[in-house]
């Protein structure tokens, strides 16, 4: 108890001092916890891509049936095939206005005629994909455009991959940051204390006694750090929670349980109190040398 109190002394004595370094650190985990929500929906996403392998195939205009009939047989006979779905000019029509049914400017100058028909080919076996696609690509006499899961998944890693560096980066960077200015805020205190930790010491405290409620400082830093942290990510995670999984449907991007946030909470308070007493041991270790 007297650990803790001497701790609150110290941080009372220079409250403009503490507040800094709470709010960098706050600063530096709402940006760890916010990129690792954004991150768990982007994972839901490229799975979700991954576990629903499809190939549309666009025709090119004025084929006759007997011509797509027979190419419909030749996609039915490559392995894994799990559906195929024709669309015609007229059901392409019909999907695009329902889909724009509330943007009137979108559907009245579109036709049926300037609408490809297509195929939609559902396997079971990703991998049968690229093989389809390499091997009507050749058809161009019949095929005008094909776009499968594979296009989307690797854009979909691509930007996962750069929002997830971008992240990174600017989570080491604030990090370090939080890191010298809470060693530069414990390193002033100390000093501020010399004379006290003299005493201390020739009372015959040992070193790490006289360390100790610095170090405790620097996890307080990182616990508080870490609270207002996550309250903020998750609080606008759950504030625009319906909204974004409305617009990501059928995929849950961000999730309702309540474990999620706290394992994420769970999480930056490990890091916070990593970072917070790192910043303090160095400190002291510098400063605290008799």
């Amino acid at each position: 108890m007297s650990l803790l109190k001497h701790t609150w002394h110290h941080l009372r004595r220079s409250p403009f001092q503490s507040s800094i370094a709470i709010l960098i650190m706050s600063q530096m985990l709402f940006i760890v916890s916010g990129f690792s929500i954004i991150s768990s929906g982007l994972s839901k996403i490229l799975k979700y891509f991954e576990t629903k392998p499809e190939i549309t195939i666009f025709l090119k205009d004025g084929l006759d049936k007997a011509t797509v009939e027979n190419f419909q047989k030749e996609l039915a006979a490559y392995p894994s095939i799990k559906e195929i779905k024709y669309l015609s000019k007229e059901k392409a029509l019909s999907l695009y206005k329902e889909q724009n049914k509330d943007n009137p400017l979108l559907t009245e100058m579109v036709t049926a005629s300037i609408l490809p028909a297509s195929f939609e080919v559902s396997v079971s076996d990703p991998k049968i994909l690229e093989q389809i696609s390499q091997n009507i690509s050749t058809k161009t006499n019949i095929v005008d455009e094909i776009i499968y899961q594979k296009d989307m998944i690797n854009s979909l890693l691509r930007w996962t991959n750069l929002i997830r560096q971008a992240g990174f980066i600017l989570t080491v960077l604030i990090a370090l940051t939080a890191f010298l200015i809470t060693s530069i805020i414990i390193g002033m205190k100390v000093t501020n204390r010399k004379d006290e930790i003299k005493v201390s010491r020739l009372l015959g405290a040992s070193k790490f006694y006289v360390q100790r409620p610095f170090l405790l400082e620097g996890v307080i830093y990182g616990c508080l750090g870490s609270l207002i942290g996550t309250i903020f990510s998750s609080g606008l995670a759950i504030y625009f929670r319906s909204q974004i999984n409305t617009f990501f449907q059928p995929i849950v991007f961000l999730p309702y349980e309540p474990t999620f946030y706290l394992t994420i909470f769970a999480i930056t308070t490990a890091i916070g109190i990593v970072i917070g007493y790192g910043a303090s041991l160095v400190s002291v270790k510098r400063y605290i040398k008799f």
